[in-house]
């Protein structure tokens, strides 16, 4: 196996985390951690449960539809399957032709990601059709 290639000497090794997009089934955890990524001073986007359980903690947080333009749906299975969130995660800050697509098209980086998948063995089990 070879050796991982260092990143380009134009990109930073670290990034300060400005915007945080958080859509977990299991939500054990979730209003802690997240009371502390705001007190860093990050933004919270989120999807459905899991914007509602932050928003009764007195959180505040962004409906990722509110970021999209466009609502969940198909029974929360397409929220985020947008341009602006894969744009926001895929955007390259250090490239000039990613910051002018992303300012044409109002796409807002995303610099880290929190999930977590529900329990698909025991949905399937329990009976679950897909």
């Amino acid at each position: 196996m070879s050796p991982p290639k260092a990143a380009p000497k134009n990109v930073p090794d670290r990034v300060a985390i400005k915007r945080a997009l958080i859509s977990v089934s299991d939500k054990t955890g979730l209003v802690e951690r997240a009371t502390k990524l705001v007190a860093l001073g990050v933004d919270l986007v989120s999807t459905g449960g899991t914007s509602k359980t932050l928003k009764e903690a007195g959180l505040k947080v962004r409906d990722v539809s509110d970021l999209t333009g466009f609502p969940e749906m198909m029974d929360g299975r397409v929220k985020t399957l947008h341009p602006k969130v894969h744009g926001g995660l895929l955007y390259r800050r250090d490239l000039a032709t990613h910051t002018k697509d992303a300012t044409d098209h109002g796409i807002e980086p995303i610099d880290l990601v929190w999930i977590n998948l529900y329990p698909f063995e025991a949905t399937v089990q329990a009976g679950a059709s897909f």
